[in-house]
């Protein structure tokens, strides 16, 4: 089985495939306080009935790609794949910075230019929401951060000193009648606002009709409020696109040994 490794901000997702097909899913806090041996651990007890003979990293948290990395070859025996701008992953990164480009991102970048259908935004609801933009030359050309849902609700919270800390919930009306409604009106719907004129604004530059695609822990939620319907909903994208990148280096590695053995 191929593990697969997403460790952002908030959480670890860690998800499982069998071949291609995706069989299950564990989370754990990204605990940057955790020490190598208790990750180790934890992998240990969640995966005791599985049988791991692969996997992919992807992190955007500094602290934990060591200790994350290290984890997996002791408990697995093996190395894993790291997701970075050097690799092979599908999609050529044409930002001007591509050291800077976020792992997660690059996923999704891979996941949709495997799909062959264009110019494509991959919105990801996450601790930020992001634009991951890949043109129909399959070039990762760019994108937009702004702060994510939680990120906001806790925003608001941490720099009042009158207004509540709430739960995401849905938003049921625009002009609310008290402050809960009020805040999700602002945050919710102010986010589907944001990505609709985002997405116009991006497609006027690209000079191409893009599909929209959402994935993160909000899409659903997101699909409720947007003007603009997502061409697809997909919670596992950036899992995905982990599981596509691997396979490319793997096959790249596979291809170099086949080489030195002719040799």
């Amino acid at each position: 089985m191929l593990l697969t490794a997403d460790i952002g901000n908030t959480n670890i997702t860690l998800g499982l495939f069998e071949r291609d097909e995706y069989i299950n899913e564990f989370r754990l806090p990204s605990d940057r306080d955790l020490e190598q041996n208790e990750y180790e651990n934890l992998l240990k007890s969640i995966f005791k009935d599985y049988n791991i003979n692969g996997c992919v990293i992807g992190s955007v948290v500094t602290e934990l790609d060591e200790k994350f990395k290290n984890a997996v070859k002791n408990v697995f025996g093996l190395e894993p794949v790291v997701v970075s701008n050097k690799i092979n992953c599908g999609v050529k990164i044409v930002a001007d910075e591509p050291e800077e480009v976020g792992a997660d991102r690059i996923a999704n970048a891979a996941a949709v230019a495997k799909m062959n259908i264009g110019a494509v935004i991959v919105v990801d609801f996450g601790t930020a929401t992001t634009f991951d933009i890949v043109n129909s030359k399959k070039e990762f050309c760019g994108g937009i951060i702004i702060p994510g849902l939680k990120t906001q609700l806790k925003s608001l919270y941490s720099a009042t000193s009158k207004l509540p800390q709430i739960e995401m919930d849905f938003s049921p009306v625009a002009v609310a009648q008290n402050t809960k409604d009020a805040i999700l009106a602002g945050v919710i719907r102010g986010c589907a606002c944001a990505v609709d004129g985002l997405v116009e604004q991006c497609e006027k530059e690209l000079d191409e009709k893009v599909k929209l695609i959402a994935t993160g822990g909000y899409s659903g939620l997101m699909a409720n409020y947007m003007k603009r319907k997502f061409d697809y909903v997909n919670p596992i994208l950036t899992l995905e696109g982990l599981k596509y990148i691997y396979k490319l280096n793997m096959t790249d590695l596979k291809h170099k040994e086949f080489k030195i053995c002719q040799e």
